[in-house]
């Protein structure tokens, strides 16, 4: 970096730029306003340029800006104010005096690149949009490949979604997997929960945002990031030097340097931050290094005195840069990295909002036409709203590109993992639509949703984000449609309940002479269970002249906010102990595509983990070979089973391996995994490698038949449909996907009528290698959790599928012999699941069920075309025996019940209750239930009959009946009996008048009696006084 100190004087400015001029041997390009200038050089440099004027130069080539005013043009060159002194940053590489001019060798590689990358760039445009294209081509050219944003369910178990843009890289960072360039630019989707309560709240809070990033692996590290951090945040965006601060780690004097020495940012513009701001760590373990950030400052005019950073009215963090320099031991300790790293984050969102001079990042392009669609929809302007409906318009704007993007990604509602994110997600939006005033669609329909017409702006916002989730949009809205409808039933369901908790309040206040209060853990139930909004809660009770119990809602509400960050806000990173096996061990060079059988070296072996040279009969190893033509488990498609034999001279071998299995680790070494049969296998020892070809053709035959699968289904279902996982074993093949109802008998037909069709077609396959984005524009599909490189294998079955796939295949489709699907059934909301048999699997399982038919023909006496209604038949008889046994027990439970009607306890001042609790032994539930309407009505009103039974092992039952005359004294019978069952280990409910309940544990079904009797007499004697 060159310094460049102008005279105060005219006359000697006039002669410095001269001399500059006869040195640099090349053009100057001028942007003169009105007094003031701006150059730009092919090198780069900082420059004081206070002219009034430039004389006409013969080198020099002068363009007035667009106005009269000082303006930051888009290029990067500032118009610079009359008299007043700019540090000005030279852009790089832009034009020269001649074409003689060579470039640096490094210059010219970057130009190479950027014109093979083909990026072009608006530079007048500040589109949320423009600023990702920007930033991708500015470190394209710079030598960066550019890779698309990992989808947001990642390959990685320690993390439920993608949280940050260097999740798809932690395998290189981690040195298990070698890297594929020497550094990557991406513009990373990304999903957070943890900061949820705050999206619309702050300016800056969001669940979904795109994470722009350069990052190095063992390429440049901290000086160069440093530089073209600030060049792009400078020269790219043209953000004014003088607004821009810096944070670095207390301790990372080098970073501080950088900033302040080849910078020039001035020191007091420099925070030296502590460990908790800017020092990433992992986890416990593992990659960490000091990190440095850039803001921008709002408020220039508050001066240096007590500038706080974590300022939000003030400062905005757009740019971390991470050095990835040290890896942190189990003791805590320090020590540096083999290969240090760079790992970058700027928020688009954060930058659009700088940029587009606006507010808070909601109100930027990407946001901002999703919240005007939620405004017309409740009829509200966003302009004039009041704070909290502009928070409420916010949290539709933010969630519903997560949701969108969730949903396209593969995420389907649910209760659980991924799936409880995004049906959270959901439900945030439609009950926050309800607080607007949205109705039923917003246009009209009651009965309608409104998230589809909302998605659809999504949609349209999404092309320069994901292409392809335009391609899944009807789906996406079809999910949305299903879950709003379904969640409008259970806002409902929890008015009911909050009726519930309120007459509860109201009576328990009433009793005890106390102000009535709902409970904070009722309020959190509702909220969290039912998705009813405490806001609704709050407005309701307070109609009704109840409180609640904030104090205990709030501590319910922390809890699961530390559960969920402790679960969604750590990428996991771990240097793993002992020997580095990636480093000894080269790739397995994998030859099963043609070959089942070759010869091999042993590279390795391993024993519960641990490195071994030598492993002995009856011993279970992991091998590794440096060839082999065994599959490793991948696709969905199961490792491979064989043999590995060691022979030396003779025809007998004289070590024999079984592989049971082979895995995929450290990136591409093959882990076959088996037992030593005979004798002794050591490391260096040459190997006869044979893949069992029986259970390959098995897996061939469910591999293809499964890409016939998802064909015939797109084709009788709807193209919308995609898959949610696989597995390709030697005895079946299971197919999951997207859908939200079980198939019809018919529709299961169909696809098997189209399989097999196909099958006796005896097509050929075609099998090539070919770049990633020509596979996809050819239409080849891409197998569900399965991460590409640039190239890729294509399996094509012409005219019915294509699809990206490393798995292997049949040669012909007549290979499969034939189809059957065994089962079809949901695993979770949404997903469907299909087994299916094919090939040899699907021979045996049609003589199995032909064996089983002959002997079902041979006991019941009937021909195969009888045995249905041979069987209903049958059915009916035992319904009637059973029908006529029930009978039979209710009227000896009722005769027993007549017996015991005597003992019935009267209560109260007036003895006007009757009480009876009894046990009942081993009496059904249902014989239990007569008994008790039968004491019931021969008691007569006011009267309550608890009874109780153990039916069987482990059983209990429980009914509770009560007459009018003891319901109307606020005794209800579900809730009476439903505390009882608890003391059995059970639960239960029902209507004030009768309740039924259950139990495991008949131990306590006397003690739970007694408690049952002593709570009635004591509740009706204080009632009755």
């Amino acid at each position: 970096m060159t310094h460049y100190t102008w005279p105060a004087e005219p006359a000697q400015q006039q002669s410095k730029l001269l001399d500059l001029l006869d040195q640099l041997g090349c053009a100057i390009l001028a942007l003169v306003g009105v007094g003031g200038i701006g150059i730009g050089i092919p090198m780069e440099g900082l420059a004081l340029l206070p002219f009034p004027k430039l004389p006409k130069l013969s080198k020099l080539a002068a363009i007035s800006t667009p106005n009269n005013n000082n303006v930051n043009n888009t290029n990067g060159f500032l118009s610079l104010r009359p008299h007043r002194p700019r540090c000005f940053r030279f852009r790089t590489s832009l034009f020269s005096k001649a074409q003689d001019l060579p470039l640096p060798q490094h210059q010219q590689q970057q130009q190479q690149q950027q014109q093979q990358q083909q990026v072009t760039v608006n530079p007048n445009c500040v589109s949320g949009d423009s600023i990702r294209q920007r930033f991708l081509h500015f470190y394209a050219s710079r030598g960066h490949n550019l890779l698309p944003s990992a989808s947001l369910v990642p390959d990685d178990p320690t993390v439920l979604l993608t949280i940050a843009g260097m999740l798809q890289f932690k395998p290189i960072f981690l040195g298990k997997v070698p890297r594929q360039v020497p550094c990557a630019a991406t513009a990373q989707r990304c999903i957070r929960t943890n900061d949820i309560d705050n999206v619309g709240l702050t300016s800056r809070h969001h669940t979904f945002f795109e994470m722009l990033g350069n990052f190095s692996f063992g390429d440049y590290f901290k000086k160069q990031a440093i530089l073209w951090a600030w060049e792009l945040s400078t020269s790219e965006f043209g953000l004014p030097p003088d607004r821009l601060w810096i944070s670095v780690y207390e301790d990372d004097d080098e970073a501080f340097q950088l900033w302040s020495d080849e910078i020039g940012v001035p020191v007091e513009r420099i925070k030296r931050l502590g460990e908790e701001d800017n020092f990433w760590t992992s986890g416990v373990t593992g990659p960490c290094g000091p990190c440095s950030e850039i803001y921008y400052d709002f408020h220039p005019e508050r001066g240096y005195a007590d500038a706080d950073l974590n300022d939000d009215t003030r400062f905005i963090e757009f740019y971390n840069l991470v050095f990835m320099q040290y890896n942190k031991k189990d003791d805590g300790s320090l020590e540096p990295l083999k290969q240090k790293n760079i790992d970058t984050g700027l928020g688009l969102e954060r930058m659009a909002r700088i940029l587009q001079q606006v507010p808070n990042n909601y109100e930027t392009d990407l946001i901002f036409p999703i919240i005007e669609e939620a405004s017309k929809l409740a009829n509200v302007s966003y302009s004039i709203a009041d704070d909290q409906t502009k928070r409420n318009l916010k949290i539709i704007g933010d969630h519903m590109r997560a949701i969108v993007f969730l949903i396209s990604d593969g995420v389907v509602p649910s209760n659980v993992g991924r799936g409880y994110v995004v049906r959270r997600l959901i439900r945030r939006v439609a009950r926050t639509g309800r607080l607007l005033g949205i109705k039923g669609d917003g246009r009209g329909d009651l009965e309608g949703a409104f998230l589809p017409i909302i998605a659809e702006k999504v949609v349209e916002l999404s092309t320069h984000i994901e292409a392809d989730v335009k391609n899944k949009a009807p789906r996406i809205f079809e999910e949305l449609k299903r879950e709003e409808l379904r969640f409008v039933q259970t806002l409902e369901r929890g008015e009911k309940l909050l009726e519930e908790k309120l007459a509860d309040a109201l009576s328990s206040a009433e009793r005890n002479g106390t102000v009535p209060c709902l409970a904070g853990e009722d309020v959190f139930l509702l909220y969290d269970t039912y998705g009813y909004p405490m806001e609704i809660t709050k407005e309701v009770a307070e109609e009704r002249g109840v409180s609640i119990d904030m104090y205990s809602f709030d501590i319910e509400m922390e809890k699961q906010r530390r559960q969920s960050q402790a679960a969604h806000n750590t990428v996991k990173l771990a240097i793993e102990n002992g020997e580095n096996i990636a480093e000894n061990v080269p790739d397995t060079e994998f030859i099963g595509y043609d070959r089942l059988h070759c010869k091999a070296m042993i590279e390795s072996l391993m024993v519960n983990g641990n490195p071994a040279v030598q492993v002995s009969e009856g011993s279970n190893v992991e091998v590794l070979l440096n060839k082999t033509p065994f599959y490793a488990e991948s696709g969905g498609q199961i490792g491979d089973h064989g043999f590995l034999y060691i022979s030396e001279g003779d025809d007998q071998p004289k070590a024999v391996v079984e592989i049971i299995d082979v895995q995929k680790s450290l990136g591409n070494i093959f882990v076959h995994k088996g037992t030593v049969q005979k004798g002794v296998v050591e490391v260096g020892k040459e190997v006869e490698a044979a893949v069992d070809m029986k259970l390959r053709q098995r897996a061939k035959v469910h591999h293809t038949a499964t890409h016939l699968l998802q064909t015939a289904l797109k084709k009788v279902i709807g193209q919308e449909t995609s898959q949610a996982g696989s597995l390709v074993a030697f005895d079946r093949l299971r197919f999951d996907f997207n859908f939200h109802r079980p198939l019809h008998d018919t529709e299961l037909a169909e696809i098997e009528v189209l399989i097999n069709g196909w099958v006796e077609d005896a097509t050929l396959l075609q099998t090539k290698v070919m770049p990633l984005a020509d596979a996809k524009s050819a239409g080849a599909i891409a197998m569900f959790g399965e991460k590409y490189g640039e190239e890729v294998r294509v399996v094509e079955i012409p005219g019915v599928s294509m699809e990206l796939c490393g798995g292997t295949h049949v040669n012909n489709t007549s290979e499969i012999r034939g189809f059957k699907i065994i089962s079809e059934q949901g695993i979770a909301s949404g997903i469907r699941r299909i087994e299916a048999v094919a090939g040899e699997a699907f021979i045996e399982y049609i003589n199995a069920r032909d064996f089983y038919l002959k002997q079902l023909c041979s006991t019941l006496k009937a021909k195969p075309e009888e045995v249905t209604t041979r069987v209903e038949n049958l059915l009916e008889e035992l319904r009637a025996v059973r029908n006529e046994n029930s009978a039979v027990r209710a009227k000896a439970a009722v005769y027993k019940a007549s017996g015991i009607a005597s003992k019935a306890l009267l209560v109260g001042n007036s003895k006007q209750y009757r009480v009876l609790v009894e046990c009942f032994d081993d009496v059904d539930a249902d014989s239990l239930k007569s008994a008790a309407e039968y004491l019931l009505e021969t008691l007569t009103d006011p009267a309550a009959v608890v009874l109780g039974s153990c039916p069987g092992e482990g059983k209990v039952s429980l009914v509770a009946a009560f007459s009018p005359g003891v319901v109307d004294q606020g005794i209800q019978a579900g809730k009476f009996i439903g505390q009882i069952a608890k003391l059995c280990g059970g639960g239960g409910g029902g209507r004030p008048n009768f309740a039924q309940a259950g139990g495991r544990k008949p131990e306590n079904l006397s003690s739970a009696l007694d408690k049952a009797r002593s709570e009635l007499m004591a509740t009706l004697c204080e009632k009755g006084n």
